[in-house]
C-alpha cells in the first residue's frame, strides 16, 4: 500500500478512536506493554531495564494482547527494556492490528535496518518513537545522534508508519544544546518531533538550568509550529511541560490506571512506569470496575509527574467530572486486589539502579 494511502487510512482509524474515547470513558486509550525487560544499552537515568531477562513467551504475549482488545483498548505500544530484542515482535504487532487496535513501538533504534523496517511495515506498525539523548554517546546515554543518524535515514526512506523523534533535557544530560541539534535533524528528515523533561535515576525531577531553559523554549517554538503539530497532534499536547521546566507543579486530573496504564513483563497492571507496584493487579483480572475506580482517583504524584504519555492521554478527559475517590478509600480497595497487596517482591519490580518508588497515595518515597 503506498505511503500516502497508508497514512490516510491510519488517520481515519485514529479519528474513530478519538471519537470513541470522547463518547465513553470505560476503556483505555493507550497501554504500554513490556514484552522484554532486557535492554542492549544502559542509560544513567533509566530504571526500566535489566541485562538478564528472557523475552515473554509468544503465547503469553498474545493472550495479553487479546485481553487488552477485550477491554476495548485503542492503542497498544511496546516499550521496554528494548522491545526489538523480542524474537516475535512482528507477530505481536500483527495480533494488535488483527484485534482492531493501533500498534506503537518505543525503541532505542539500535536494531533498525532497511529489512527490519520493511518487516515492521508488513506487520502493520502504526507509530514508532525514538528518544535521542545526545549528539555524542557518554556515560549517561548511548542513544546518540551520531550512532543513530543512519538509522534515521533508513526510517525516512523506508518507513510507512509515523515516526516521532524525542529529544530530552534534565536527568543528567550534559549538553542541552544537543536537543536543538537533534530536533533540527529530525525535522530535516521529515519526522515529527517532541522534547521531554526527564527524571533522574531515582525518579526525581529538577528544574531546568538557565541554559536548559533557553534550549527548551527554542525547541518548543519549533515543535509548536503548525506544520509540526499537524504531523503529530499527540506530541503537540505539551502545555504541562512549561511548569515542569521551572520545577512548578501542574494541576491536572491524572487518569492513569484507566485511560492509560502499564503492563509489565509479569503481566501486572501498574499506573505507569514510575509507579510500579500500584495496583499490581494481573491483567487477566483487571476489569471495567478497576478502570472506573482509577479514572475517579486523584494521584498524589501527579503535580510533578514527568510521564508525557499520561499527561497527553489524560487531556482527553480534562473537561470531565472531578476525581471523587479519596486516597484512604482507594488504598483499602487496592489492598483487596487479587495480588493480596499493593507491593510486589523487590526481585520482581525493583529498578535495577536501586531507585525508589513513590507511594501512590501519599507521595512519600519507599
Amino acid at each position: 500500500m503506498p505511503r500516502l494511502l497508508t497514512r490516510i487510512t491510519r488517520t481515519g482509524r485514529a479519528a474513530r478512536r478519538v471519537v470513541a474515547g470522547l463518547l465513553d470513558t470505560d476503556h483505555p486509550l493507550l497501554v504500554h506493554v513490556i514484552p522484554m525487560r532486557r535492554c542492549n544499552i544502559d542509560c544513567g537515568y533509566c530504571n526500566e531495564y535489566d541485562k538478564v531477562s528472557s523475552p515473554v513467551p509468544l503465547d503469553t504475549m498474545l493472550a495479553r494482547i487479546d485481553r487488552l482488545a477485550d477491554l476495548r483498548t485503542s492503542v497498544v505500544a511496546f516499550s521496554g527494556g528494548e522491545p526489538m530484542m523480542h524474537p516475535d515482535l512482528d507477530a505481536l504487532i500483527r495480533r494488535i492490528r488483527a484485534r482492531g487496535m493501533m500498534a506503537g513501538l518505543i525503541t532505542n533504534g539500535y536494531f533498525l535496518s532497511p529489512s527490519r523496517i520493511d518487516a515492521l511495515n508488513e506487520a502493520g506498525l502504526d507509530y514508532l518513537q525514538i528518544s535521542i539523548d545526545n549528539v555524542e554517546p557518554d556515560d549517561v546515554s548511548k542513544k546518540s545522534l551520531r550512532l543513530l543518524d543512519k538509522k534515521l535515514q533508513w526510517l525516512a526512506e523506508h518507513a510507512h508508519f509515523d515516526v516521532n523523534i524525542n529529544s530530552v533535557l534534565g536527568g543528567g544530560i550534559r549538553n542541552p544544546e544537543d536537543a536543538r541539534t537533534i530536533n533540527r535533524r529530525a525535522r530535516q528528515l521529515g519526522f515529527s518531533t517532541s522534547i521531554g523533561i526527564i527524571h533522574d535515576g531515582s525518579g526525581r525531577l529538577k528544574p531546568l538550568s538557565s541554559a536548559e531553559r533557553a534550549v527548551f523554549e527554542d525547541v518548543s517554538r519549533q515543535i509548536n509550529a503548525p506544520r509540526q503539530i499537524l504531523k503529530n497532534l499527540y506530541s503537540g499536547i505539551r502545555t504541562f511541560e512549561e511548569n515542569l521546566a521551572d520545577g512548578r507543579p501542574n494541576e491536572w486530573r491524572c487518569r492513569a490506571g484507566a485511560r492509560y496504564f502499564y503492563v509489565d513483563e509479569h503481566g501486572l497492571v501498574h499506573y505507569c512506569s514510575q509507579q510500579r507496584g500500584y495496583p499490581a493487579v494481573p491483567l487477566e483480572s483487571y476489569t471495567v470496575d478497576d478502570i472506573r475506580r482509577a479514572f475517579n482517583t486523584p494521584k498524589a504524584c501527579a503535580p510533578f509527574c514527568t510521564i508525557g504519555c499520561v499527561h497527553r492521554v489524560s487531556t482527553m478527559d480534562c473537561w470531565r467530572r472531578p476525581q471523587t475517590l479519596d486516597a484512604t478509600h482507594n488504598s483499602e480497595l487496592v489492598k483487596e486486589s487479587p495480588m493480596g497487596s499493593v507491593r510486589l517482591q523487590p526481585d520482581q519490580t525493583s529498578p535495577p539502579k536501586g531507585g525508589h518508588y513513590r507511594d501512590f497515595f501519599t507521595g512519600s518515597q519507599k
